[in-house]
């Protein structure tokens, strides 16, 4: 059985939030060019970008340790900081530009403001986030910053985690107001939503099956329909954002820079409470330290979330280990990504992360005791009924060979692979993911189209104002997008939600 088929400029894989993101910024720049979107489940933003899959932190490396680390001679390293923070305004100034232009009608239902929180035990992680707090205060992105050890302030910041905490214990804290809580499904299902107003082709239930390319340059895509119908899409440009589901995908293509790369899945669960009383007592995202041997993407936070209209707080993650690519994948997703050309790079990662596997074996383990008494590390007084048990999303880490040696797993930055033609590209990796989206696909659309750049700068500039520059070297600029971007996105009013 088979379907009419179609020919397109642009095909998008997935509609989670990279797709969603690379085909808004397409329409704004080729409103005439034909995009056709194909997605294998029944609404966008299903998988690793629906908001029950991940933590929903507007990342902007405020209150996550890991972007900040500690130098052999003592000195802390901002870079990784300085740039994921730079990324993320990258996304705030496009979302407020489909905001001004009413293409988003209330920024309200998917972004608000939210604190930023770090928090530290012991003497030694207190004088790394005092030393990290004076490193990051010095920077014009960051200078908004605070840091304290005083257990009576620290209570005003987070009270839940100090409430009852030992007054011998050697606690601080560092807090950004200038946080957010994203609401990542409900932003890709409005910007799908604007696609389709602008004509864009959106094939729910629809599996891509096969992606070859043709004599003539084109990339020839075998799709099958809910109903089980087949058909042969063609397209001029494709862009594979399909989460973990990319890297089998990309092997389909065949192309040679798809080849000696893998895939390691790591699955997450968290807690989510259900006492209101509880949950009114805690606005913040409060981030600690990584759990010695734990990957760098499972760093233990308590967070205030919003979804569907409601107020709710989380803590995790709790990783785990699933053969899936995707929560809804297959358990031989992982088997049938091993191919003879990343069978080695496959195996050298299986060795060198002896440690990571007895880790996720471990935390598969736990039982509901054992994650209480990791909440009560930072909740000293959290009760067991009060927190039920929730399965967040699948990702998948690219494994690849890197100077480092062999089968290296990346648990930061995502990676955009292209063909050599640059007429193909795939979205790989998970972090920081969804907060670096525009970012990633103004990245993709530099690599793949540099010769139509001249003639988009004028519209990227209207749409990202900071397009092409770089904030740190501008503290005016700085302060002129932060003061645009909150108050298109009505994030101008912290703690009104309280």
């Amino acid at each position: 059985m088979s379907y009419q088929s179609s020919t397109s400029d642009v095909v998008l894989i997935g509609a989670g939030i990279m797709s969603a993101t690379l085909g808004v910024l397409f329409k704004e720049l080729e409103p005439n060019w034909k995009i056709t979107a194909f997605e294998q489940l029944g609404v966008a933003g299903g998988e690793s970008s629906n908001e029950k899959n991940n933590s929903g932190t507007g990342h902007a490396a405020l209150c996550e340790l890991n972007y900040t680390n500690e130098q052999s001679d003592g000195s802390i390293d901002i870079n990784a900081a300085v740039r994921i923070n730079e990324r993320f305004h990258l996304s705030r100034q496009l979302w407020a530009y489909l905001t001004n232009r009413s293409l988003i009608e209330n920024p309200r239902n998917f972004i608000t403001s939210l604190p930023h929180v770090s928090f530290v035990k012991g003497e030694e992680n207190v004088e790394f986030l005092k030393k990290r707090f004076e490193a990051l205060s010095g920077h014009p992105l960051f200078q908004e910053i605070e840091f304290s050890q005083d257990p009576e302030r620290l209570k005003e910041w987070f009270p839940l985690i100090m409430n009852d905490r030992s007054a011998n214990e050697s606690v601080a804290g560092s807090k950004i107001d200038d946080g957010t809580d994203v609401n990542y499904g409900e932003l890709t299902r409005t910007m799908y939503d604007y696609l389709e107003r602008e004509n864009v082709s959106v094939n729910y239930n629809h599996n891509v099956l096969d992606i070859k390319q043709t004599t003539d340059g084109l990339w020839e895509l075998k799709v099958r329909d809910k109903n089980g119908a087949i058909g042969t899409h063609t397209s001029k440009f494709v862009f594979i954002g399909a989460g973990g589901g990319s890297l089998l995908l990309l092997q389909k293509t065949g192309i040679p820079e798809g080849k000696h790369i893998g895939g390691f899945p790591i699955s997450g669960q968290y807690l989510e409470c259900n006492n209101p009383k509880v949950i009114e007592q805690h606005y913040a995202k409060v981030y600690g330290k990584n759990p010695p041997g734990a990957p760098l993407m499972v760093v233990p936070h308590l967070d205030t979330r919003f979804i569907d209209g409601k107020r709710t707080l989380i803590f995790g993650p709790f990783a785990g280990f699933l053969p899936k690519f995707h929560k809804s994948g297959s358990n031989l997703d992982l088997f049938a990504s091993v191919k003879a050309d990343n069978m080695i790079t496959m195996l050298a990662a299986g060795v060198k992360n002896i440690s990571l596997l007895k880790y996720l074996i471990q935390q598969l383990r736990l039982s509901k005791k054992e994650r209480m008494n990791e909440l009560r590390e930072f909740f000293p007084n959290a009760k067991d009924e009060d927190w039920e048990l929730k399965v967040a999303g699948q990702r998948v880490q690219v494994i690849k060979d890197t100077p480092a040696g062999k089968g290296t797993i990346q648990f930061s930055d995502t990676e955009i692979v292209h063909s050599h033609d640059r007429t193909l590209a795939a979205l790989l990796g998970g972090s920081p993911g969804a907060s670096t989206s525009v970012s990633d696909m103004l990245g993709l659309i530099e690599k793949c189209f540099p010769q139509k750049l001249n003639e988009w700068k004028p519209k990227l500039k209207e749409m990202i104002p900071s397009y092409g520059e770089t904030l740190s070297d501008k503290p005016e600029l700085i302060a002129e997008i932060k003061t645009s971007t909150m108050k298109a996105l009505e994030l101008d009013n912290l703690k009104k939600q309280e």
